[in-house]
């Protein structure tokens, strides 16, 4: 196949974003009050990497289906971990995965996304999800978190 220098290379036309994508990158930055999408979308990518590696079986396909598909795509090619990180953990991952990033810029970044996620994937979901994962993500979602009065 040929392409003419009018005509863009078949494998360097990046898709167009879907409607769904393009509203949970948009609901994130007004979360996070990020100046761009672009910060935005790429912000979202970096948390949904790492949620994809912590949620694993019928949660995971869930999670992945009821996500755009752009989003859905970002979870499931993730490598499930064997052993989830503590809430902490993780956020000091995604902080190392961000440039210019601190424990506290992160927690910021992680929480914007991971609760218009829970908005988006409903409370019966999310709850599945938290199931799934140590103490102390709930917040990250922008649950409360009770502790046990036993």
């Amino acid at each position: 196949m040929t392409t003419t220098a009018t005509e863009p290379h078949p494998r360097t036309t990046a898709p167009t974003p879907s409607p769904r994508w393009q509203d949970l990158t948009e609901a994130v930055r007004e979360a996070g009050q990020y100046p761009t999408s672009a910060e935005a979308e790429r912000i979202t990518r970096v948390v949904l990497a790492a949620l994809g590696s912590h949620v694993t079986g019928d949660e995971r396909v869930a999670l992945a289906q009821s996500l755009p598909p752009e989003a859905g795509r970002v979870i499931a090619a993730q490598i499930p971990v064997p052993h989830p990180l503590t809430a902490r953990e993780f956020v000091d991952s995604v902080a190392t995965t961000l440039d210019n990033s601190t424990p506290a810029t992160a927690r910021w970044d992680v929480s914007s996304v991971l609760s218009v996620v829970a908005t988006e994937i409903g409370a019966a979901l999310t709850t599945r999800v938290l199931a799934q994962l140590p103490p102390g993500y709930a917040l990250l979602f922008g649950r409360a978190e009770l502790a046990s009065m036993a």
